[in-house]
């Protein structure tokens, strides 16, 4: 038996990296998922190969409308929704000086507007169901002030993210609904690889010296995998943690301490 069976999960940015991670583990644990992504070719390659009962939908969270469409489409397809993970987020190697204001508005469009109104309209539906739910936001240590963030708006949406967890979880709680955040730290996904690539553009070097400098920061001195996220997100959607709620977890190798 999995940690997961029967459990109907909504997971957003599921095209790549930690998204494509949990959505696998999710489905492993026995939870039917359905996998949103803006970019459909690559969720519905994710989903294609995960297999029924889980399914793709496109989605785009930085439009409220979508974001209530998503959480409608899983209850009509599936009766209920037990489980969401906001994975969805953007962001880009950007110096102080460097964010402008469409940088600003897209990095909050998805990260902060987007996952609030994806989690009030789970919470809206686990409500109304009566049965309570989990919602699993991934915020990052960059919330929690970590130096190496890719740019300060990024930053700025990961701590609103570990805010805004904490008040859901104090005011979703008499509903039976338990809300948690992980924090990842330096951890390879393609986001990853993109940070990268930039900040090799912006301050010379090669690829692989400045991997080097990334990860030889964390203290265990290994950087995640997908799959380390994807651990957590499993637990927190599981009876192991029907009494967590409200909590930041940081996976980073000991980069953060709170």
């Amino acid at each position: 038996m999995g940690e997961l069976d029967g459990r109907i999960a909504l997971v957003t940015g599921i095209g790549a990296g930690m998204g494509t991670g949990i959505a696998q583990a999710y489905a492993e644990a026995g939870a039917t998922v359905v996998g949103v992504d803006i970019d459909e070719a690559a969720g519905r390659s994710v989903m294609d190969a995960i297999g029924a009962p889980s399914s793709f939908l496109r989605g785009d969270v930085s439009k409220v409308a979508e974001c209530e469409g998503m959480v409608d489409t899983v209850v009509a397809r599936h009766g209920r929704l037990d489980v969401v993970v906001n994975n969805a987020g953007v962001t880009k190697s950007l110096g102080f000086f460097d964010v402008t204001e469409p940088d600003w508005d897209r990095i909050y469009s998805v990260n902060a507007k987007g996952l609030f109104f994806v989690m009030q309209a789970a919470a809206k539906a686990m409500r109304d169901a009566g049965t309570g739910g989990r919602i699993v936001n991934i915020a990052s240590i960059a919330g929690k002030g970590y130096r190496g963030t890719s740019n300060v708006a990024y930053a700025g949406t990961k701590g609103s993210v570990i805010a805004m967890t904490r008040i859901a979880a104090s005011q979703l709680a008499r509903f039976g609904i338990n809300v948690n955040s992980i924090c990842p730290g330096v951890t390879r996904t393609a986001l990853f690889d993109q940070v990268i690539d930039e900040l090799v553009d912006r301050l010379g070097g090669t690829r692989a010296e400045a991997e080097a400098r990334a990860v030889r920061s964390i203290p265990l001195r290994r950087a995640n995998e997908p799959s380390d996220i994807a651990a957590l997100a499993v637990f927190l959607a599981s009876e192991g943690a029907r009494n967590v709620t409200g909590q930041s977890w940081n996976v980073d190798g000991g980069l953060q301490w709170d």
